[in-house]
């Protein structure tokens, strides 16, 4: 064990898939996440809660997302446990290690509270939620070149200069706040949080990063699933007797599909942003050891849902103006030209005055070979590239750890190796318990200290425990899957044994009941009757 308190940087992207970073078995250069995962351990079964805000709130607090108050977005239902907006009985990573003697710094998305217009409340910005320096957008998804929302400290700000990227600029800002605090020369470690927002929607990228990947995409995607399986067979993050699921019934083959050099440039310009992102890690890491922190600094990174099928269109601009809670981007350029919106051939990804998504045929490749994807709780919704690295405690680097792990569990590591006791008050209120479990141990590559792993989003709900998982598309019915044997879930055993069926639905019961989970259907039938009070 080091003798001094390590630094913790967790970084956090943005609706990306299981399989597209290269150490997981993606075509995506990523060399300096590949250069962690070498040095360090990737974990395979560790797990998200399927959406962005909720997956925010659960990481940020070591809670489940209803608990925290954001059981679903960031609008206000008015009833506990959906009211968009951090309560006051959690404390935030920041806050428990801020109280512990850590300097706190965070860059990049925020989104976990419904209040993100400059005039409005700030209780739950950065800031007031245990962060030092703060750099990024309060807000969700933002237009890279234009994001509204855009914060320093408690000040919303315009971009600065012609050629502003936020990737870049949340890279350049975490550098900052590293160089800044080793000048400072304090005997103290620090905890940086760093939120990218890459690759979410829209297909914005830099010319120079989409150059990179013309042509690799070009054999299509279900020649891209079975060459990616293959990858992660061999590198021992698949099991070799794991299915690769079926193509989305939506999805035609790609031997028919039309307009393909488009639908090609859809994943190029999506590559690229990951590829930026990668390379914003990479000036990060080199911030390390030029200050001489990369040896006692804890580094994790992973995604906050799976890969995200939403095809925008038309009707997302409509949205973007109405939006007063969550503005995601701008209906003009700076220069004053108009944006346009959609997935259309007619639509070239990659600038300034477009907005795009990749979609669901390329969503189906990012989650590989899983089912389903963001907002769903099937393993392509919820499965995430998890990695951990630390050279002064993992001497084994490169090797892969399988126990599997979700959310709260980052808050009770970051805890447990700082040596730091969760808050039990925050300015008066008290602060709910802790639902993680430390994986300090599968450092070492001792046992799992978790159980059993519980999600619900939308009416989607899954409880798992060991090699069982119980998963539900709303609004169908329960099915059950073997993780062991099966953890593309094509083979539901749900009828052969109906004693675990009745064990795992039990339990998911007893879990929503305690953590304030509303059944969806109810929950709508409660948001129409309060919009008609209205």
């Amino acid at each position: 064990m080091p003798t001094t308190r390590p630094n913790i940087i967790l970084i956090l992207n943005d609706d990306m898939g299981y399989s597209d970073i290269g150490c997981y078995g993606g075509e995506v250069d990523t060399p300096n996440l590949n250069s962690l995962a070498q040095g360090g351990l990737r974990y395979t079964q560790f797990y998200n809660t399927a959406r962005c805000c909720p997956s925010r709130a659960s990481l940020l607090t070591g809670l489940h997302p209803h608990q925290a108050d954001v059981g679903h977005m960031m609008g206000d239902d008015g009833i506990d446990g959906y009211l968009g907006d951090l309560n006051k009985n959690t404390a935030t990573i920041a806050e428990a290690l801020g109280q512990g003697g850590y300097s706190t710094y965070m860059s990049g998305k925020w989104h976990v509270t419904r209040h993100t217009g400059p005039d409005g409340p700030k209780h739950n910005w950065p800031c007031n939620r245990g962060f030092d320096d703060y750099y990024g957008i309060i807000t969700g998804a933002a237009n890279y070149y234009y994001p509204r929302s855009l914060t320093r400290g408690n000040t919303q700000i315009e971009p600065e200069g012609d050629d502003y990227y936020l990737t870049d600029a949340i890279s350049d800002e975490a550098v900052r706040q590293i160089t800044e605090h080793s000048e400072k020369g304090e005997d103290k470690p620090f905890f940086q949080y760093v939120a990218y927002t890459s690759p979410h929607w829209p297909l914005h990228a830099h010319d120079k990063d989409i150059a990179k990947y013309k042509g690799r995409f070009d054999v299509g995607w279900d020649k891209l699933r079975e060459e990616r399986l293959e990858r992660m067979v061999n590198m021992g993050i698949i099991d070799k007797n794991w299915l690769l699921t079926d193509r989305d019934e939506t999805v035609e083959p790609w031997e028919e599909a039309e307009n393909k050099e488009w639908q090609a440039l859809r994943m190029e310009v999506y590559a690229a942003q990951i590829d930026c992102m990668d390379q914003g890690i990479g000036r990060i890491l080199q911030s390390l050891k030029d200050t001489g922190q990369w040896e006692n600094t804890l580094i994790i990174f992973l995604a906050d849902n799976g890969g995200c099928a939403e095809e925008l269109s038309e009707q997302t601009k409509d949205w973007i103006a109405t939006s007063k809670s969550d503005p995601v981007g701008t209906l003009v350029t700076r220069d004053g030209r108009e944006i346009r919106y959609g997935n259309s051939p007619d639509i070239v990804p990659g600038g300034e005055d477009t907005y795009s998504s990749y979609g669901v045929p390329w969503a189906n490749v990012s989650d590989t070979p899983f089912r389903l994807y963001k907002h769903w709780v099937h393993e392509g919704g919820i499965s995430t590239p998890f990695i951990v690295h630390w050279p002064d405690r993992i001497k084994s680097g490169g090797e892969l750890r399988t126990q599997p792990y979700q959310l709260p569990d980052v808050m009770a590591t970051f805890l447990d190796v700082a040596g730091v006791e969760r808050p039990t008050e925050r300015d008066g209120h008290k602060v709910q318990p802790a639902e993680g479990f430390t994986m300090a141990p599968t450092f070492d590559n001792g046992d799992c200290t978790r159980d059993v792993l519980y999600w619900e989003h939308e009416g989607n709900k899954a409880c798992r425990k060991g090699k069982w998982k119980l998963v539900c598309r709303y609004p169908g019915d329960w099915e059950l899957y073997d993780m062991e044997a099966d953890r593309s879930e094509m083979n539901d055993l749900v009828d052969a044994h109906p004693e675990i069926v009745k064990e795992l639905a039990e339990l998911h019961d007893a879990w929503a009941k305690r953590c304030g989970v509303i059944p969806w259907a109810e929950l709508n039938e409660m948001r129409k009757k309060r919009a008609k009070k209205k």
